[in-house]
């Protein structure tokens, strides 16, 4: 038997429980999510699914019934993404998010499901991997939230997004000295602006002649080069807006910037090539590179610290918050705030020259003194 409401109704079912219906704001009759022990509890569901509609809370139930895998990949294929960036997500469904949420409907995804889905990622993958997949999910969750397909994001864990990575080891500059003597001639104009400019790799690798201005001792960084999953080559603009900015050479590296112009670089074309002209790979570089950081006891060393040397150096000889940020081609602070922090060495150099100023001034206020 239904009851006669102003919002919704209950009725008896045959089992002896209780199921509340209500005509929703899309026109179409909507039973709750499950039946009631009671009647008075349908009617206590119905009233605040009626407050719920009046503040305008409302979602649809039957939204939130799409599978995960299909909404997820609908959600990449709707952006427009940096090749390389697409490669990444698609990789990050199909071997993080899709064996575990990809057949579930979006509804049915709760906290407790991504909790648990990360411990299982993390005894498994590396913090930086589960981290990246998470914060991918998160994005996607938040997109099905403002299309009003669930009525909130079950991606709440803090700091899940942010990969707490150990702080790069820092190298003398004559362990960089030993490098340019360990790589191919080829290489060193390579080492010295990765490390003194402190471009990224695929903006050193996308390098144009015309970009490279020795006589005014400036790069232009206006491009990068994408090595895809599948080997394809593609240049395309810097990792960000902030990425396309103009680095001042140190004037002690440009004979040697030049010197590499009329050897290795094509006549009108890519500053740093192959043997046999090719453009420049990480793939293939990274065969070179690992050959001559062991030969002078750096295994662990990546051609990216190269970058952390020559910043952590600007901050130690006194670069500004921004200027770091306008090097590096950052528009956070977040990156260029860990050089600032790495300079505990300078730290403690300013520390002793305000404490023996202060010794000064403490025996010339003695001396005065005693005078007296």
């Amino acid at each position: 038997m239904a009851d006669k409401r102003r919002f919704g109704r209950v009725r008896t079912l045959p089992s002896g429980r209780f199921q509340a219906r209500y005509l929703g704001p899309d026109g179409i009759d909507h039973p709750a999510p499950n039946t009631f022990a009671t009647k008075k509890d349908g009617e206590r569901w119905l009233v605040l699914k009626e407050a719920e509609i009046q503040r305008g809370e409302w979602i649809n139930p039957s939204g939130g019934k799409i599978c995960f895998g299909d909404y997820a990949r609908e959600w990449i294929d709707d952006r427009v993404l940096r090749p390389r960036t697409e490669g990444l997500y698609r990789g990050l469904l199909k071997n993080h998010l899709g064996p575990f949420f990809g057949n579930r409907l979006l509804i049915e995804i709760k906290e407790a499901d991504v909790r648990r889905w990360r411990k299982e990622r993390l005894g498994a993958m590396g913090q930086s991997t589960v981290a990246k997949a998470y914060q991918l999910l998160k994005s996607i969750m938040n997109t099905a939230v403002d299309d009003e397909l669930i009525r909130r994001n079950p991606c709440r864990i803090k700091g899940a997004g942010t990969p707490d990575t150990p702080e790069r080891q820092t190298i003398p500059l004559a362990k960089v000295v030993q490098l340019l003597h360990a790589v191919p001639d080829r290489y060193r104009a390579l080492v010295l602006l990765g490390t003194f400019t402190t471009p990224r790799w695929g903006e050193l690798a996308g390098l144009h002649r015309s970009c490279l201005d020795l006589d005014n001792g400036a790069v232009h960084v206006v491009g990068a080069l994408s090595e895809l999953d599948g080997g394809q080559l593609l240049d395309g603009p810097p990792k960000s807006k902030a990425g396309k900015r103009v680095v001042a050479i140190p004037p002690e590296i440009l004979s040697a910037l030049r010197e590499h112009l009329d050897e290795y670089a094509q006549e009108d074309g890519w500053v740093f090539v192959g043997p046999k002209g090719a453009r420049l790979r990480r793939s293939s570089f990274r065969r070179i590179w690992n050959k001559a950081r062991d030969s002078v006891g750096l295994p662990a060393l990546h051609f990216h610290d190269l970058r952390h040397v020559g910043n952590t150096l600007a901050a130690a000889n006194g670069a500004s918050l921004k200027e770091l940020m306008a090097r590096m081609g950052h528009a956070s602070t977040r990156a260029a705030l860990i050089y600032l922090h790495a300079t505990q060495d300078r730290d403690e150099t300013i520390a002793k020259a305000l404490g023996a100023a202060y010794a000064q001034a403490m025996n010339g206020h003695v001396s005065g003194t005693e005078d007296r």
